[in-house]
């Protein structure tokens, strides 16, 4: 399992793309967390901190695929690091505003939403000219989703640190400082100056006219609003049992438990269309979200919360794969920053649903919303699966065409991508 991981690790640029993307990504990975603690502690209900949580994702959702496209057209260090500079004044400006004008709070988490850079769908594009054979960008991704788990681990127990250590206010100024030094690293580095999109079709829908894609992120808009659910229903789960450290580590084992899932997942070399594979991981992860409803004790529920989390990096590595198989050529970035933004979407409107669950029925409630977005997630596959497995081109990663001026590709690897 290592070796192949420190394959990958050891190729020219691989370390430091990887790094600074997932040091770039931590504000927006952590945004619905630190916003839902900010909100509270300024004096905000659940109600008001879910809603402001979901205008960032909704903000989000809308920036995501126009700066990818900026990026596609444009390169990404000219698109990259300005969007994560203004990104962190938005949020810097409602860290130190607060809550006494609601306009001016719902401004600056909008802004901070919209201007929030696509360095996760810059990386992917990336992958094919660093690594230049199929198998090891299939493992990359694969080490890109337990990235963002470390991620998703690593950065609930930062916030609640800083929150501990000082306050929510310097929570967010400290994790989008940090943030806009990992997307200058990125910015900085060779394959990023030099990546150059293939030649694309003009087409106002872009990535969107490809209908295997359309069906991609329709499921992941429900896996989510199952994750973002869980944000606010944690909370409630904390406060329920009087400990705001619960929510920390719950957040933590659901990060932790899709570690596992994730090294698992790119230890071996899977066989078969991808596609059918991604049906059976998202009903295995359909399956660990319906137990949380039971809301047992906080060992026990820290215990499911990890089992709920093993199949989620599964499920977003593949869909990587899947993406590329479905992408129309030129549109690279852009469509993965439309799988980013469809997964924001569904973590904003999940986010809006939990709080009046738990307000209007209870702990219990808000996890059922984590549950039935799994389910609908599985439903939406299994709906769409005659265009899933008919994708519009050879199911190849792409090595080359999407960067041009680093063209080289290892002989026997085709680049899969059709004039």
């Amino acid at each position: 399992m290592a070796a192949g991981y420190l394959d990958i690790l050891r190729a020219r640029h691989a370390a430091r793309l990887l790094t600074g993307t997932l040091v770039g990504r931590l504000p927006n990975g952590t945004a619905h967390i630190a916003i839902v603690l900010f909100t509270r502690a300024e004096g905000g209900s659940y109600t008001l901190a879910g809603a402001l949580a979901a205008a960032y994702g909704l903000a989000t959702a809308v920036g995501q695929p126009l700066l990818g496209r900026a990026v596609d057209l444009y390169g990404q260090p000219r698109v990259q690091f300005p969007a994560a500079v203004l990104s962190a004044l938005g949020m810097a400006l409602f860290a130190m505003a607060g809550l006494g004008s609601l306009p001016l709070a719902y401004a600056a988490v909008v802004l901070a939403g919209v201007a929030t850079p696509p360095l996760e769908g810059g990386l992917r594009a990336l992958w094919p000219s660093v690594l230049k054979r199929e198998d090891r960008v299939h493992r990359a991704y694969a080490l890109d989703a337990v990235a963002q788990e470390i991620m998703f681990t690593v950065g609930p127990l930062l916030v609640t640190l800083l929150v501990s250590l000082w306050s929510p206010a310097a929570a967010l100024l400290v994790i989008n400082a940090i943030g806009v030094l990992g997307a200058l690293s990125v910015v900085l580095s060779e394959p990023s100056r030099t990546w150059r999109s293939a030649p694309r079709e003009a087409h106002w829908l872009g990535a969107l006219r490809s209908p295997g894609l359309l069906a991609l992120l329709g499921a992941f808009f429900f896996v989510g609003l199952a994750l973002g659910s869980i944000t606010v229903a944690g909370v409630a789960y904390a406060d329920d049992h009087g400990r705001e450290s619960v929510y920390g580590w719950l957040m933590a084992a659901l990060g932790l438990g899709a570690l596992i899932g994730g090294l698992g997942y790119g230890a071996r070399q899977w066989s078969g269309e991808p596609e059918k594979r991604l049906r059976v991981i998202v009903a295995l992860l359909a399956l660990g979200y319906l137990p949380l409803t039971l809301t047992p004790s906080v060992p026990v529920m820290t215990a499911l919360a990890a089992l709920a989390g093993v199949f989620l990096a599964p499920a977003i590595a593949c869909s990587f794969i899947v993406v590329d198989r479905h992408a129309p050529r030129g549109t690279v970035t852009e469509a993965f920053s439309w799988l980013v933004t469809t997964f924001g979407v569904g973590a904003a409107v999940g986010t809006a649903a939990a709080g009046p669950a738990v307000e209007l029925g209870s702990t219990a409630w808000s996890f059922a919303v984590a549950g039935a977005g799994g389910v609908a997630a599985l439903a939406v596959l299994l709906a769409t699966g005659r265009v899933l497995t008919a994708p519009a081109r050879t199911a190849q990663v792409v090595a080359g065409s999407e960067n041009d001026r680093n063209g080289a590709v290892e002989p026997g690897f085709s680049t899969g991508r059709k004039a």
